[in-house]
């Protein structure tokens, strides 16, 4: 038998990846924030529920906490309003008299939050290491990098960026410096409307699924009409010709959660439950999009399921919390919800927000201690509210 030997003896470095997959090192970038001041409190204390209560209500109306819909019930219960990133970022804007906004979602929407908020109220995200993977898919760098390519292409002046919301705000401020807009899944068509009203191709940033379903699937353009920016190989991957001939510009990004669903997922699933409904959100792939039989932002899924006749049958493909929470709801009515793959799929960086987190974030505050505070400095915050303002004004 040969003994394996160590790597100094090889003369092998591991990379900083290894490290990492090997749990022996930490990405400074994606585990930002995991530790706190302090110690956190163990999520098996059972007083959990009641000192988030008690330190909530000594806040009082200095706090207003906000629940994104995949978050996970034992901190969802705490918050004043539910909703999707927008929404609840709008929501923190016409609360100007609160003096935290406790925001339990992730990285980019606090930053939207705090863009839309005056600034003397505090933004507040109880882990700073609850960020988004589709987010993270489109560094301000990279994106710089790509209209540089666009330029040298002569394509750029024609091209006007659409971001979507689940963006970092670098990204929103280079939207509004170019003259683009933000979108959400409930607007995207609109966006793209005004778009090409402006220019003759988009540059649509950082999820190439929901581009390219909005395109094809409710604009009518073809798949071909749509070209993939990947920023990880020279040039995009695309040579000038193709940009030139492309109405849609796809950035190479997507969401861990809706991108693991698949065709066979839905036929699996129509096998399985006769009469099923597939309803997915429009951040799946072209594929399952085509194959489902409604699709929409989570809001419309929500309000699809709210309007849904009793003994109905769904599979729905979103983030599974929600999805719980809606098979839950609906259970009296007669309504079978099931989760569209048969694997569990939570959202990792959202569920980042747990219960000891919230309790450790409000009895801070309570205690006067500033934590977690999510600021975009005032330039980028400038340039990110144009681009914002822009999607507001949309016809």
């Amino acid at each position: 038998m040969t003994t394996a030997q160590p790597l100094t003896e090889l003369d092998v470095q591991p990379t900083p990846l290894a490290l990492l997959l090997l749990g022996r090192d930490a990405d400074p970038r994606s585990e930002r924030g995991v530790e706190c001041p302090g110690d956190l409190p163990a999520p098996s204390d059972p007083d959990l529920v009641a000192r988030a209560r008690a330190a909530k209500e000594r806040l009082g109306e200095r706090v207003f906490v906000l629940g994104h819909h995949y978050q996970r019930d034992e901190v969802i219960q705490f918050a004043d309003v539910t909703g999707d990133s927008f929404k609840l970022a709008r929501d923190a804007a016409d609360r100007p008299d609160a003096e935290y906004i406790v925001f339990c979602g992730v990285h980019f929407m606090a930053e939207s939050a705090d863009i839309l908020t005056s600034r003397s109220q505090q933004v507040i995200l109880p882990d700073l290491a609850a960020g988004c993977s589709m987010a993270d898919m489109a560094t301000a760098e990279q994106v710089a990098e790509c209209w540089d390519v666009l330029t040298d292409a002569g394509v750029a002046e024609g091209t006007v960026p659409v971001s979507y919301m689940n963006s970092s705000a670098d990204i929103k401020a280079f939207t509004g410096r170019h003259g683009g807009t933000i979108c959400t899944s409930s607007n995207a068509e609109r966006a793209l409307d005004w778009a090409f009203a402006q220019g003759e191709r988009v540059l649509f940033l950082p999820d190439q699924h929901l581009g390219r379903n909005t395109a094809v699937r409710d604009l009518g353009l073809s798949l071909d009409d749509c070209v993939v920016y990947d920023p990880h190989k020279p040039d995009g991957g695309l040579s000038a010709a193709q940009l030139r001939e492309a109405k849609m510009i796809l950035w190479r990004g997507h969401c861990s959660v809706h991108g693991r669903f698949s065709l066979e997922s839905v036929r699996e699933v129509r096998e399985r439950i006769p009469g099923v409904n597939v309803l997915v959100h429009p951040e799946c792939r072209h594929e399952v999009v085509s194959a489902a039989d409604q699709v929409g932002s989570t809001e419309y899924i929500i309000k699809a399921l709210e309007a849904a006749p009793a003994g109905s049958k769904w599979a729905v493909g979103t983030e599974l919390n929600l999805v719980r929470r809606l098979a839950d709801r609906f259970a009296a009515e007669d309504k079978e919800i099931v989760f569209l793959d048969r694997t569990v799929c939570f959202c990792s960086t959202m569920n980042r927000i747990d219960l000891p987190h919230l309790v450790w974030t409000l009895e801070s505050l309570a205690d006067g201690n500033e934590v977690n505070r999510i600021r975009v400095d005032d330039e980028t915050a400038r340039c990110a509210q144009a681009a914002l303002e822009q999607m507001l004004a949309l016809p």
